[in-house]
């Protein structure tokens, strides 16, 4: 394997752990909102917020490593894509900092009773964050950043007008609250909270149909947008066929209240399935077709370090992930509301 190519597989790694992990973190908010102007708050909300609590601080880790790996490895992303997503990228950064704002105004605030307005400014950002973020998902498959006379330029009307566009972000918002609401029904479960789990339940069995449809919508929209990636995903089709046999069986155990820890780990394989077909199909492009992984890679030396550290950065990363999840989420008197084990 070729440094450029175990390179992109690195980040397009990274990116893999960000989508799972902040798309449980971004659909608990939104949730945790729609509870409260529902009235079910009383049966969800806590089950949320034990969830929320250990790991809303650890979310963004992956999102940074991506970014900070992407400049390192492909300096030329950097030139097109920052300039462009300029007001994107300020967008998702102001997102952030006031969805930081909300953790710990009820981590550490001297009041315990939430807010309203900030829960709803906080389900909102669950929703506004992946739908900025998805939008590099439709520029980089061509035809909307331009370069005239040295300026990079993004075409906000080609942009605006794309049915591409908006196909990738419905399907971001709708896939979201479908991982999310498939976690939070197997966690409801696993702490024995049966009126949580029912109500995540009919969640994660509605998200269920409008995720597979825009996952449809947006596979014949790129068609559309740039035929030759459609091509490339055809030639992988099997990658797609095992992403679709994973939701059928993930929902179906969900619908008959079985292996709900097994149906969350169908719906990774289903999302893993469909991330990794999508990128391969997209090589060797960043860009269409401005960025390439082969003409725009660094140099040797900063790619062997940048490789060594990343690798070394899932290998921290992930078991520690693995800890906090078996000291906190996992642990028996912490999932069902107590305080977690000591020493």
């Amino acid at each position: 394997m070729s440094y450029e190519l175990l390179g992109i597989t690195v980040l397009w790694t990274f990116l893999f752990g960000y989508l799972i992990v902040a798309s449980v973190d971004f659909g608990a908010g939104f949730f945790s909102y729609y509870s409260v102007i529902t009235g079910k708050q009383n049966k969800v909300h806590s089950i949320i917020q034990r969830y929320l609590s250990p790991v809303w601080e650890v979310t963004n880790v992956f999102l940074i490593f991506f970014v900070v790996g992407l400049v390192g490895f492909f300096p030329d992303s950097a030139y097109y894509y920052g300039t462009a997503l300029l007001i994107p990228g300020s967008l998702v950064t102001v997102l952030l900092a006031l969805r930081g704002a909300y953790y710990a105004y009820n981590t550490y605030g001297s009041s315990k009773e939430d807010n309203k307005i900030y829960i709803a400014i906080y389900g909102a950002t669950g929703l506004l964050i992946p739908a900025a973020l998805s939008t590099i998902l439709a520029i980089s498959e061509g035809g909307i950043i331009t370069e005239i006379n040295g300026q990079v330029n993004l075409n906000w009307g080609s942009f605006f007008s794309n049915p591409y566009t908006w196909s990738v972000i419905i399907l971001a918002l709708v896939s979201v609250l479908y991982i999310s609401a498939m976690f939070l029904a197997y966690y409801a479960d696993k702490a024995g909270d049966r009126p949580a789990f029912e109500v995540l339940r009919g969640y994660a069995l509605w998200w269920s149909g409008p995720t597979i449809l825009a996952c449809v919508f947006a596979f014949f929209q790129i068609n559309r947008q740039n035929p030759e990636h459609f091509r490339n995903m055809l030639t992988i089709a099997w990658a797609f066929i095992l992403s679709l046999i994973c939701f059928l069986i993930a929902v179906y155990l969900v619908w008959k209240r079985r292996r709900l820890g097994v149906s969350f780990i169908l719906v990774m394989l289903q999302f893993g399935f469909a991330w990794y077909g999508y990128g391969h199909s997209h090589l060797p492009y960043i860009l269409y077709k401005q960025v390439s992984i082969h003409e725009s890679f660094t140099n040797e030396t900063m790619a062997v370090a940048l490789i060594i550290v990343f690798i070394a950065g899932l290998f921290v990363l992930i078991p520690s992930l693995i800890i906090l999840l078996r000291l906190f989420l996992f642990d028996a008197k912490y999932v069902r509301g107590s305080s977690p084990k000591k020493g």
